[in-house]
């Protein structure tokens, strides 16, 4: 593309150019710069692009948040990716916002040798996966999974804690997804 700034034009057949102050911004053809028809504005995530990930800075002790051998939900206090706003950090679960189908991985560490740590990975109140780590002489031991599933838009999909303590600092602990197509 040919682009001269004083004069402000482009190459025929080129993408639009907008000049802002002192910023050139270059536009995505068939990408309207407000989020118009053509998609979203720059800067904006585009419609149909998902994904999260979202880790624990601190140690998960079930006396704490949860009772030892419930279900209770893991919580991730440190979101680092939230395109299209599906991860809610309040209740740790992801919310699909659009049909399709969808990555989740789950990396979790125990914090205590000769215990055992169960993970399930829910998809409203069923368990799809689960992962184990119960080396009794491993102190530092990771649990560890990952699936492929279909979603409906409100899915909810989170972690569940079955059994064990859960390692936080430094940020061992997370769980992400993201959306591969939609349905």
């Amino acid at each position: 593309m040919l682009l001269a700034l004083g004069a402000g034009w482009a190459q025929e057949g080129s993408e639009p150019v907008l000049l802002e102050g002192e910023c050139l911004v270059v536009c995505e053809p068939g990408r309207a710069a407000a989020g118009g028809p053509g998609g979203a504005a720059l800067g904006e995530a585009p419609p149909g692009r998902v994904a999260f990930a979202a880790v624990r800075s601190h140690h998960h002790e079930p006396a704490g948040e949860t009772g030892n051998g419930t279900s209770g939900a893991i919580y991730f206090d440190q979101v680092l990716v939230n395109e299209g706003g599906g991860f809610d950090r309040a209740s740790g679960s992801f919310v699909a916002p659009v049909r399709g189908v969808y990555s989740f991985r789950f990396h979790v560490v125990k914090v205590y040798n000769r215990q055992t740590v169960q993970v399930s990975l829910m998809l409203n109140t069923w368990p799809v996966i689960s992962a184990f780590a119960n080396d009794p002489d491993v102190t530092r031991e990771a649990a560890t999974s990952s699936v492929l599933l279909p979603l409906d838009p409100g899915d909810r999909v989170s972690l569940r804690l079955r059994r064990g303590n859960l390692l936080g600092g430094w940020k061992y602990s997370s769980f992400s997804g993201f959306l591969i197509f939609p349905l």
